[in-house]
């Protein structure tokens, strides 16, 4: 059950960073940990809690042995710590919080956590070079966009799958669509790419993985996003860097143009379950964000 509750601002600890929560990206991981699949991810706290785990917003309050922040900066990261962003104040862990450079919003701002430095790790990875053609198995959600549109901007020739409703936002930021819904989608891309791909970028995981792994040249040039059991397949779970500094290069790429979130909902922080909801249901392209203050 998801509802409202009043509570204090929480305060800082070491290493945390008390903000007013300006905008919050909402994630598969919430409705993930909101059903208690994964408790070790977040150190198994008992609800009721609240959920989220990325924000823009302003800096409240410092704890100790906070460096590089100042109360008043506008600022965006991740709330690894016992936060939750679907809030008015929340904590972010002072080590994964950036300042947000000047020219970019706090909405863009807000998507970069999590789906941006995802999309900048991944094929960082694949280290592909430019006319490398890669596939992102899963390309209509808010992490599977961005990893496209990096890997254009990057010279990569970008095949993505995805559902019917994701093929508009797809195919506007220069990706070949393959509709899983409309046949065979390892004969469509056997067709597209006979030789195989460089690179797989999977966001999908479980049996979608497993079909699609096979069509990499390089079983270890997969590159799961979600799925710890890719190994299994020859390839590599993705190595996530989440640190202030590659909070910093998302940045500035999304200022460049080169990592501009496809924001599709945008919804008050009253309408929090529905904004849950939609990322849920996997039907809704791009990102969906909670617009707070």
């Amino acid at each position: 059950m998801q509802e409202f509750f009043d509570r204090p601002d929480p305060v800082p600890n070491r290493g945390e960073v008390l903000i007013r929560v300006d905008v919050a990206g909402v994630n598969p991981m919430d409705h993930v940990l909101r059903a208690g699949l994964l408790p070790g991810l977040d150190s198994g706290r008992p609800f009721p809690r609240v959920l989220g785990m990325e924000a823009a917003g302003t800096v409240l309050a410092l704890g100790e042995g906070v460096d590089g922040l100042e109360v008043g900066d506008p600022v965006f990261g991740f709330a690894l710590t016992g936060g939750g962003t679907y809030a008015e104040t929340t904590l972010l862990s002072a080590p994964h919080t950036a300042r947000i450079p000047m020219g970019l919003s706090a909405t863009v701002a807000a998507t970069l956590p999590v789906a941006g430095t995802t999309a900048v790790d991944a094929l960082d990875q694949l280290g592909l070079p430019a006319d490398a053609t890669v596939l992102v198995n899963g390309v209509g959600g808010g992490v599977g966009l961005l990893v496209a549109r990096l890997a254009v901007q990057r010279g990569l020739r970008v095949i993505g799958t995805g559902s019917t409703t994701k093929r508009e936002p797809a195919e506007a930021i220069g990706v070949r669509f393959i509709d899983y819904t409309a046949g065979d989608v390892v004969a469509k891309a056997r067709e597209l790419v006979p030789d195989g791909f460089d690179g797989i970028v999977d966001v999908v995981g479980g049996t979608s993985l497993r079909t699609v792994a096979p069509l990499a040249k390089d079983s270890r040039n997969v590159i799961a996003v979600n799925d710890a059991s890719v190994p299994e397949t020859g390839g590599r779970f993705i190595e996530r860097r989440m640190d202030r500094e590659n909070l910093e290069r998302a940045a500035q790429l999304a200022l460049d143009g080169f990592l501009t979130p496809v924001i599709t909902e945008v919804h008050p922080l009253s309408d929090a379950p529905a904004a849950l909801a939609a990322v849920e249901n996997g039907r809704i392209p791009g990102k969906v964000i909670i617009k707070v203050t």
